[in-house]
């Protein structure tokens, strides 16, 4: 719970610094002269760029919470198997075995986003942020193309 409000909090920020930047972009734009026009709609652009990127990234977490509902209540989710060190952290070796044994699942099975979900957490789990979100990201596209071809919304 403390992550979504944590979430929300700086997306609430974002939200109001893009209409900050945005004000600021119209009003160079009003000026009128071809200099404060240029650097009016360039100011402009980095909030469309930004909300884009805000929404982008909401909605990968809102089909990451998706699916992670839907293994849950099929008793699918991985279980937490890691060492870890005294501080709390995940201990980089446990880590590694782990996505071993993910990665070995995955491909003994790759159209399945069951795999592909649990093979993201152990990506994560291993500190490795961005072949977690394209292993997530597949197991998303699966998923909806799954219940695509069974005709469900």
């Amino acid at each position: 719970m403390r992550a979504k409000i944590t979430y929300f909090t700086l997306a609430a920020l974002l939200v109001a610094y893009f209409v900050l930047a945005g004000s600021r972009g119209v009003l160079l734009i009003e000026q009128g002269t071809p200099v404060t026009v240029a650097l009016g709609l360039a100011v402009l652009v980095l909030p469309l760029i930004g909300v884009w990127f805000l929404w982008q990234t909401t909605r990968f977490a809102r089909n990451a919470e998706r699916l992670a509902r839907e293994l849950e209540a099929e008793g699918g989710l991985p279980p937490d198997e890691l060492r870890r060190t005294p501080s709390g952290r995940i201990d980089r070796e446990s880590a590694d075995e782990v996505f071993a044994r993910r990665k070995a699942e995955t491909e003994r099975a790759p159209d399945d986003w069951r795999c592909w979900f649990r093979l993201a957490v152990a990506y994560r789990d291993a500190r490795d942020t961005p072949r977690a979100r394209k292993a997530m990201q597949r197991a998303i596209t699966l998923h909806d193309d799954q219940r695509g071809q069974q005709g469900v919304p």
